[in-house]
């Protein structure tokens, strides 16, 4: 544990204890000693690996900082984007951290915590293609590929709002990134910070992407429905992140700063 997320659990352990009435998922916690985090494990910034292999990014942070909170270990579960929530309602993990977009839909299946930080949908592209694309009016055309993340809320902003372009759907980042790259896609439509991202870490290949987002989505951590204990503890949690000033410093780090982009893999 570095000195960081030392602190955040000592002021957790200051705030908090863990309710004697609670429900399912923390008494399944506790007895196994871990809090198990489902993600995709390539959302920069929100979850990467390092030059080790190892996991970082702004929702490992506030996770770990949750999982200390507890007294527990995180563990985290990698998967594709579209398994998350199958996962979750199955009980194969206690929540899910992947950039998850709260929508109504989604929310009516499952509890958000949160929202922790705010994003939108951008459009990647190669510099020749992008003025083409600034607006979803002007991409909503049949000759355009565009790929996403399958389930994700870009599928569906895609659908939406460019419903005669093709769609060409992808399980992870990496590979809607290559299909940009290797002009088997024309753009691709993710969340605004991965955008930025990518044009950061693609120096040399002429991507680029939008000034800002097209739209603004919450992003939270989604939990097992009906648990209303368990998501109020992790409420709390997130809530003594942001008064602590930790939930700032974490923005700062991750979104805005940069200087990570040296330890990716």
């Amino acid at each position: 544990m570095n000195l960081k997320h030392f602190l955040i659990a000592i002021v957790f352990g200051l705030l908090f204890v863990l309710p004697a009435n609670s429900q399912e998922t923390i008494k399944s916690i506790i007895k196994n000693g871990e809090f198990r985090v489902g993600l995709t494990g390539n959302q920069p910034p929100y979850h990467m690996k390092n030059r080790s292999g190892e996991l970082m990014g702004y929702e490992i942070d506030i996770a770990s900082a949750i999982a200390n909170g507890m007294g527990v270990k995180l563990s985290v579960q990698e998967m594709p984007f579209s398994e998350l929530l199958p996962a979750l309602k199955a009980g194969k993990i206690d929540a899910v951290m992947s950039g998850m977009a709260v929508t109504a839909s989604r929310n009516a299946e499952f509890l958000f915590a949160g929202p922790y930080t705010v994003s939108g949908k951008s459009i990647l592209a190669k510099s020749s293609m992008i003025e083409k694309l600034k607006g979803s009016e002007a991409a909503n055309s049949s000759e355009y590929r565009i790929s996403c993340l399958t389930g994700s809320t870009s599928e569906a902003f895609v659908k939406a709002n460019m419903p005669k372009v093709q769609i060409k759907g992808a399980s992870n980042y990496d590979e809607a990134i290559a299909m940009v790259v290797n002009d088997e896609a024309d753009a691709m439509v993710a969340d605004y910070p991965i955008c930025v991202i990518t044009v950061m870490r693609n120096e040399g290949k002429d991507l680029v992407t939008l000034d800002g987002p097209l739209n603004i989505e919450p992003i939270g951590m989604a939990l097992p429905p009906g648990d209303i204990h368990f998501h109020n503890l992790v409420e709390s949690y997130i809530k003594a992140l942001e008064l602590s000033g930790l939930l700032k410093a974490l923005d700062d780090k991750w979104m805005k700063d940069g200087a990570w982009l040296v330890n990716l893999k």
